[in-house]
C-alpha cells in the first residue's frame, strides 16, 4: 500500500500578508511552498504517494495548482486551528498510517527520506530540531525511554522545537482522531497528540533532522530564511 500523505494548507496565513493561500508563495526558484513539498514527497516516496491536502481559505487556487491531488474540506477554516483540519483528513483516509505535514514548510528532501525509514516500520513519530528553542515554538520533552512527553508552545526546558512534518501509525491513528476531536477548535493538532501520549499511552519519537533546513513561513523574514537557507 503506498504512502498516505496529508498536506494542511487550509488556513488564511493572514501574517504573511498575501492574498492566495500561504502554501502558493513562491521561492527564489520559482516553486511554490507546496511544489516544493510535492517533489520532496516524490523523491522520498515515489510519483504513486497517495497526497490529500486540507483546503479551506480560496481552495481553488490550490485544487486548480494540484489537480492530481485528493482534498478534504475544512468548512471552518475561518474558525478552527489545524487539529479540525488533520482530524479531517484523518478521518477521511485509508487504513494504514498517515505521515502529515504543514502547508508552509519549506524543507530539506532528506527529511522525507528520513522520516521514510521511520514510516516504513509504522512508528508514530514527530520531525524536530534540537538547535534551537524559541518561544513562539512548539517545543517538546521526552519521558526516560526517549519517547515525545510534551509538545506544546508552553513547554519548559523543552529539548527543540517541532518543525512541522509527523506520522501516526495505523494503530495510533484511531486514538489520536479521538483525541482530535476532543480539544477545543483553536487548539494545534500537537495538543491532540500530547493527550493522546498522556491519556492513551502512545510512543511517539522524535526524529532529529536538526542536520537539515526546515523553516516554518509565518512571517517575511521566514520567507527571506528559507530562501537563502535552500538556494
Amino acid at each position: 500500500m503506498s504512502t498516505q500523505i496529508v498536506i494542511l494548507a487550509a488556513g488564511m496565513g493572514s501574517r504573511l500578508g498575501r492574498s492566495l493561500p500561504k502554501s502558493l508563495t513562491e521561492l527564489s526558484d520559482g516553486r511554490t511552498i507546496m511544489q516544493q513539498q510535492f517533489d520532496n514527497i516524490h523523491q522520498a516516496f515515489g510519483k504513486d504517494a497517495k497526497v490529500t491536502i486540507v483546503v479551506g481559505y480560496k481552495l481553488e487556487y490550490i485544487i486548480d495548482a494540484f489537480p492530481e491531488a485528493s482534498f478534504v474540506y475544512n468548512e471552518q477554516y475561518d474558525q478552527t486551528n489545524t487539529s479540525k483540519s488533520l482530524m479531517r483528513a484523518l478521518r477521511a483516509s485509508s487504513s494504514g498510517g498517515v505521515l502529515w505535514m504543514n502547508g508552509d514548510v519549506v524543507f530539506d528532501p532528506v527529511a522525507l527520506e528520513r522520516a521514510a525509514k521511520v514510516v516504513a516500520r509504522d512508528q508514530s513519530f514527530v520531525s524536530v530540531n534540537t538547535a534551537k528553542v524559541s518561544d513562539e515554538e512548539v517545543k517538546y520533552t521526552t519521558d526516560a525511554e526517549g519517547y515525545i512527553r510534551e509538545l506544546s508552545k508552553t513547554v519548559k526546558g523543552g529539548l527543540g522545537e517541532a518543525v512541522g512534518i509527523n506520522y501516526v501509525s495505523s494503530r495510533d491513528k484511531a486514538a489520536l482522531v479521538r483525541q482530535l476531536a476532543r480539544v477545543d477548535d483553536q487548539d494545534y493538532f500537537e495538543r491532540g497528540i500530547e493527550l493522546a501520549i498522556e491519556q492513551n499511552g502512545l510512543l511517539v519519537e522524535p526524529i532529529d533532522i536538526s542536520d537539515l533546513y526546515a523553516v516554518e513561513v509565518d512571517f517575511a523574514e521566514d520567507l527571506e530564511r528559507a530562501n537563502l537557507l535552500f538556494s
